[in-house]
């Protein structure tokens, strides 16, 4: 059961709430980030809202997929605002698919948009480290440590606060990196090697993260997969970079 914020007769779960939030504020950073690179704010701000939705039908469906007599049986639970019935994984592939197609639609430049959408992610990144926190999810693994919190049945590294202080890090790092103009996608791609490099720190300390083999977790390897394909699109690039110059 997620924690529940009562507003006289409106129920709001709370990590549903903080993920609103990131929204918002993600929406907020568009329109003051894509002037700044000659993108129309409203352009940018519709493909993000195409997305989104997209992701959320997405990941809807492709839950109901894996449990198809259950939503036979009961259609209308496809409604659910249940935050544990979606796929995030799906959600996000098809998200990015449709958000992908509407920027080739209306022509917006491929790098300068995902600069200019990268304070944004960074920001909702804070905001789903808040939602964790508030439902318990992306729960650490039992340990010793002075700062260790109680949870589930056990004292536990507080790897949603890890989550929270590392974005935060992240969103400053990306918030001071904006200003540098080296060549278009060095921001988004910015976020992305340190949004990877948190992920990997975090994922070791989990214990609700599916493990591979012995000392290696799925999700680290695939930030590590994701963390060196960064870095070498930033050496090619700023390699073109100089070529140009």
């Amino acid at each position: 059961m997620f924690p529940i914020l009562q507003l006289g007769p409106v129920a709001l779960q709370l990590p549903g709430l903080f993920l609103l939030a990131g929204i918002w504020a993600g929406t907020w950073l568009i329109e003051r980030e894509a002037p700044r690179r000659g993108i129309p704010g409203a352009s940018l701000s519709s493909l993000v809202f195409y997305g989104l939705i997209a992701g959320v039908i997405g990941a809807r469906l492709a839950y109901a997929m894996r449990y198809v007599s259950v939503y036979a049986q009961d259609p209308l639970s496809l409604l659910s605002l249940n935050l544990s019935t979606f796929a995030p994984a799906e959600g996000i592939l098809v998200g990015l698919a449709v958000a992908f197609v509407v920027g080739q639609r209306r022509h917006l430049p491929f790098w300068a948009s995902l600069d200019a959408l990268a304070p944004s992610l960074a920001a909702f990144a804070v905001l789903v480290g808040l939602a964790h926190l508030s439902s318990g999810d992306a729960y650490g693994s039992p340990t010793s440590v002075p700062w260790a919190i109680e949870l589930w049945g056990a004292r536990r590294h507080p790897t949603q606060v890890y989550e929270i202080l590392l974005a935060i890090l992240t969103f400053a790092a990306v918030w001071r990196l904006r200003v540098i103009e080296t060549f278009p996608g060095l921001l988004f791609l910015s976020w992305v090697g340190l949004a990877a490099a948190s992920r990997l720190l975090l994922e070791g300390l989990r214990a609700d993260s599916p493990l591979l083999f012995e000392g290696l977790r799925t999700p680290q390897l695939v930030s590590l997969v994701v963390l060196a394909c960064t870095l070498a699109i930033v050496h090619r690039r700023a390699r073109l970079a100089r070529d140009d110059a």
